[in-house]
């Protein structure tokens, strides 16, 4: 490594620690509740579709950096390729989530955790078929608080349903109480 790289990167890192004490009071603790909407997105052998899917959720916050987190997602109507049906499922999850502040206003997180999924295979002239389970979710985001109590955040989350990934890409926002 040269001298100016180690330089470089010295000043980089006492910067991000700088930021990191400014920001240790960017997640008030509490309860909190929110709803996102954006585009739900399966692809798979017998389906590579997309629709819109939302999210409402709910939380307490332990700690600025620890959470848990319980949540309502309905991902759509998607249709199986070749136009033989749809599939439309829904996930009631529950996820630890864990934050790492930037600065004061801006964060980033991951969560972890089970969805509990119903998913609804509909054909014409077969009729529907259900199934059901529980598999592991998971996601990522960012969040920016404008105050105190209202927070929008990007996220990505997936969802496993037996063999089935379904991927949401929504924008969010978060009220603290």
């Amino acid at each position: 490594m040269t001298k100016n790289n180690l330089i470089a990167t010295s000043i980089l890192a006492a910067a991000l620690g700088a930021l990191s004490f400014n920001a240790q009071a960017a997640e008030p603790t509490g309860w909190y509740a929110g709803a996102g909407v954006g585009q739900s997105m399966v692809d798979e052998w017998f389906v590579d579709d997309e629709d819109v899917g939302f999210q409402v959720f709910g939380g307490y916050q332990f700690t600025p950096y620890f959470g848990l987190e319980a949540a309502y997602t309905n991902f759509g109507e998607v249709d199986v390729i070749g136009g033989v049906g749809e599939l439309d499922a829904e996930a009631f999850s529950l996820v630890a989530v864990g934050t790492v502040p930037f600065t004061d206003r801006f964060s980033g997180y991951a969560k972890a955790g089970f969805s509990r999924w119903d998913a609804d295979l509909g054909a014409p002239g077969i009729g529907r078929a259900s199934e059901d389970g529980t598999d592991p979710t998971y996601g990522l985001g960012l969040q920016y608080r404008f105050t105190d109590t209202v927070a929008l955040r990007g996220e990505y989350s997936r969802f496993e349903m037996d063999d089935v990934d379904v991927d949401l890409a929504q924008v969010q926002v978060r009220f603290d109480f």
